[in-house]
């Protein structure tokens, strides 16, 4: 007997505090990259469809605004409570449609629920500053006030935790918001906006829709729409700025990285190696923060790459849903071949393939590549210069830390670097000298807690306030500076 496959879902849209039938929108496939199969269909947003959810946010918006800070907090509470309830369902949802191992997804939606935590806090992180007497019987104090309908438009790599940089800080500051996560990954901002429902926010606050380029462009050019945070790569980032910036609206545009681990002789080669492993191989290096490039020091480069390369050997590539897979598929067939050409070309280019991920013999269904690791690179070769995003990892050898410093300097990206050694000194220089908005001492993935920024520079980032944090409030917040006179 042929076991039955499973139905395909449709996902759609939450649009004031109702969940939307497709009707006859576009609708597209949404797959597993472990497998190939397709598990949901999303529907596509019209410009039609973002007029309207921004109407019915703006609406909700004026409401929301006037509930005091201490009662806009009670639906967060539940909704952490719910999130905690249901953490390995989101996990394993996540881990369908992304293709990420379970483990990761795990701690993807923990550190998506330690962002509402910290929104939580808005009753403090909200305060203004205040002064008496800055002038004869004159008193002075500052406010702040939330901006209207804000919108986030977010990336495929983290569908539970990248939206949490987002709209928990909007709402709880007296916002409402629409979502526009990336169409591949659908599902899961889905199920986390049901909990969301079920967590009793008011209707219209948070909304929810799908789509392409269509709906984003409406987003972007919609008068009542004064913010826009986005998540992705460096030239959709550059757009959005541009775009959205045009418009007169405040923008976050957080873009791509290469991010270089800076290996020193005296690192304690183990935990680097472990380290290493982590960041240039979790999510099967579909991250912002993943380390893709290796930057071997002085005498370190021997030891350090023979025990990486015996260590990554060792890993399983499979389906994530496997609690011993240590590296899971891309995230589609398309991207699988676009990091499948970078690999090529670096064989082209002369770089030495100490592994190669194209001969991973895995599921041919699946979207798998395996880890590749080329010794040898040169800085002006394209797998050193251009964001690749995939289980790539380049290998760079300088003399000394000077030669570093400028290497990672050279980069047009800032995102993310770190620096693996046991002299404070040498951590000290780098941390200070290096051009980047986030750097680890042996730490491979410098990724902050959601209380402090998501501190990218150079082509990483376009805006002036960041992700999270204290830079998330004042984001989604106007400051009013009152002045005060009895007579």
């Amino acid at each position: 007997m042929i076991a039955s496959q499973p139905s395909v879902q449709t996902v759609s849209f939450y649009i004031n505090g109702q969940w939307e039938s497709a009707g006859n929108r576009r609708l597209m496939p949404v797959t597993n990259p472990a497998t190939g199969a397709e598990i949901a269909q999303v529907a596509y947003a019209t410009a039609e469809d973002v007029d309207r959810v921004a109407q019915a946010a703006h609406a909700a918006y004026l409401k929301w605004r006037d509930v005091p800070v201490v009662e806009r907090m009670q639906p967060l509470y539940r909704y952490k409570t719910l999130l905690e309830k249901h953490a390995n369902e989101l996990a394993a949802t996540l881990t369908a449609e992304n293709g990420k191992t379970i483990d990761d997804a795990r701690a993807e939606v923990r550190r998506g629920i330690q962002m509402v935590e910290v929104a939580c806090g808005m009753p403090t992180l909200m305060m203004g500053d205040s002064l008496n007497d800055v002038s004869a019987g004159i008193d002075c104090h500052t406010i702040r006030q939330p901006l209207g309908v804000c919108a986030g438009i977010t990336p495929f790599n983290f569908p539970a935790m990248v939206p949490m940089w987002m709209w928990p800080f909007a709402i709880a500051a007296g916002n409402a918001f629409i979502l526009k996560p990336s169409e591949k990954v659908p599902m899961t901002p889905s199920m986390a906006a049901k909990l969301l429902h079920g967590a009793g926010v008011p209707a219209g606050v948070f909304n929810l829709i799908h789509g392409d380029k269509v709906a984003v462009d409406a987003l972007l050019h919609h008068p009542l729409v004064r913010a826009v945070s986005f998540v992705g790569s460096t030239p959709v980032a550059k757009y959005i700025y541009k775009t959205a910036a045009a418009e007169g609206k405040r923008v976050q545009a957080l873009g791509g990285a290469k991010n270089h681990l800076v290996v020193m002789p005296d690192a304690q080669m183990p935990k680097t190696v472990e380290n290493i492993i982590s960041s240039a191989f979790g999510a099967a290096g579909e991250r912002c923060l993943a380390g893709s490039v290796l930057v071997a020091v002085g005498d370190a480069a021997e030891p350090l790459l023979k025990l990486l390369v015996e260590k990554v050997s060792a890993m399983r590539i499979g389906d994530g849903i496997e609690e011993d897979v240590g590296m899971g598929p891309l995230v589609t067939k398309e991207h699988k071949e676009r990091v499948a050409g970078y690999i090529k070309k670096g064989v082209d280019e002369g770089a030495r393939p100490l592994l190669d991920g194209r001969s991973h013999n895995g599921n041919d269904d699946g979207f798998f590549l395996g880890p590749t690791i080329f010794d040898n690179v040169q800085p002006g070769m394209t797998i050193a210069r251009e964001e690749i995003f995939g289980p790539v990892l380049s290998v760079i050898r300088v003399k000394t830390l000077e030669d570093a410093i400028a290497l990672v300097n050279s980069s047009p990206f800032g995102n993310a670097t770190s620096i693996f050694t046991s002299s404070g000194k040498a951590a000290r220089d780098y941390s200070a000298r290096v051009e980047a908005g986030m750097v680890g001492i042996n730490v491979g993935v410098a990724a902050p807690m959601a209380f402090f920024p998501f501190a990218g520079w150079k082509n990483s980032f376009f805006g002036d306030l960041h992700a999270h944090g204290k830079d998330a409030v004042m984001f989604y917040t106007e400051q009013k500076v009152v002045m005060t006179r009895w007579f």
